[in-house]
């Protein structure tokens, strides 16, 4: 429901991925029903969610290469991947003359090993059409959307000029994963290897603290993308008020475009300190070039060297005169001029500015003629 009605961020990538999971929801709740034994709601519930479990491959595949090349909208030519759910729909409508369809077989079927042993006829069309045909759409759409990655290019790509690159790995790896692990009964079965085998129940918990535990390591992972309406703010930290004397310094800005408001707080360097985190700062920020990432905090770069932000904050305004947001954006700035001659006959301006690090053309251009005093165009005809 957040990412459905959420207005920021791509409103297309983000109605397609809750599609995803409001289709998982409904399988769950199928489960519960069938578990249940309740063969009441089963014909509704499954009816009705059919055609989603078929939209749902063709609407991850667009999510994924949506996201790789930011599309804001889907194509007439893609909506032609819908196809299988118009023939789902076609297949579950009640026509006249078809015989009824024997639910408490199909409940007995699916409460064995779920739908993939479907072979009782649950619509128009033969029993495989819901248990092989969702399957084989399942995996050739997954093999489609891995295509997409590498033929992108993000998977050998810097994550500090690709931001959103550990996101996309990271559903694509789960999800991944959860597809091995629903077509894993086909190998058990054949096997004649139950499914509450010890092997069976420790290869789906390990996968499942495997996604959990990369989860929990990297919260940040989720805003953005799955968190639409939030930001990370990366206030991880705290700040003990008896350490030292006080001084002002600068609370760095959330957004770009905003001033940076003077609070109190308590801090205090010797000079050869200060000049030492200067140097820290500076030498961090050239080398490991933090700016390329687009969503860089003054926390990230506290957290990389290891000192407090408070004091990331004084030695940019006392030692470095600046503020975070315009540091940075010199960095940018440079960057910027230094690709732009080798790359600008075969990218646009604003392209280029994306990979120095800036997330808008307008905090671009604003920050290049702070810097420079000029619009990129008049300093290049200048």
């Amino acid at each position: 429901m957040h990412l459905f009605f959420s207005k920021k961020g791509n409103r297309t990538n983000n109605i397609l991925l809750s599609i995803v999971f409001f289709a998982r929801f409904g399988q769950i709740l199928n489960s519960i029903t069938i578990t249940a034994g309740d063969e009441r709601f089963l014909p509704i519930l499954f009816q009705s969610l059919t055609p989603l479990y078929f939209t749902v491959p063709a609407c991850f595949y667009l999510y994924i290469s949506g996201f790789l090349t930011d599309r804001k909208r889907i194509s007439k030519v893609q909506w032609l991947h819908f196809l299988p759910a118009l023939l789902a729909v076609i297949h579950v409508i009640p026509w006249p003359g078809v015989p009824p369809l024997e639910w408490p077989l199909i409940s007995d079927q699916l409460a064995q090993n779920g739908y993939l042993t479907l072979k009782a006829r649950n619509g128009l069309f033969p029993g495989y059409f819901h248990s092989f045909g969702r399957t084989i759409l399942a995996l050739t759409y997954l093999a489609l959307c891995w295509k997409a990655i590498y033929k992108s290019g993000i998977i050998k790509s810097d994550a500090r000029v690709n931001p959103g690159k550990d996101w996309v790995l990271f559903i694509l790896g789960v999800a991944t994963m959860f597809q091995i692990i629903g077509i894993s009964p086909i190998i058990y079965l054949a096997l004649n290897i139950p499914l509450n085998h010890t092997y069976f129940v420790i290869f789906n918990c390990v996968a499942l603290l495997l996604a959990l535990s990369y989860a929990l390591h990297k919260p940040k992972l989720f805003y953005g993308y799955l968190l639409v309406a939030t930001t990370w703010d990366g206030k991880s930290y705290l700040v003990k008020a008896d350490e030292v004397p006080e001084i002002e310094v600068l609370k760095e800005e959330i957004e770009p475009d905003q001033p940076a408001a003077v609070v109190k707080k308590r801090s205090y360097l010797s000079t050869a300190k200060l000049s030492s985190y200067s140097q820290l700062m500076i030498q961090m920020m050239e080398e490991e070039q933090m700016y390329l990432k687009p969503d860089l905090q003054i926390i990230d770069l506290a957290t990389k060297i290891n000192i407090p932000v408070h004091h990331c904050s004084y030695v940019l305004n006392t030692k470095i005169g600046k503020n975070f947001r315009d540091w940075i954006n010199a960095y940018r700035v440079e960057y910027f001029l230094k690709q732009y001659p080798v790359k600008g006959s075969r990218m646009t301006i604003e392209a280029i500015a994306q990979e120095s690090g800036f997330k808008s053309p307008a905090t671009f251009y604003n920050a290049f003629k702070k810097e420079k005093g000029l619009l990129p165009s008049s300093y290049f005809n200048k």
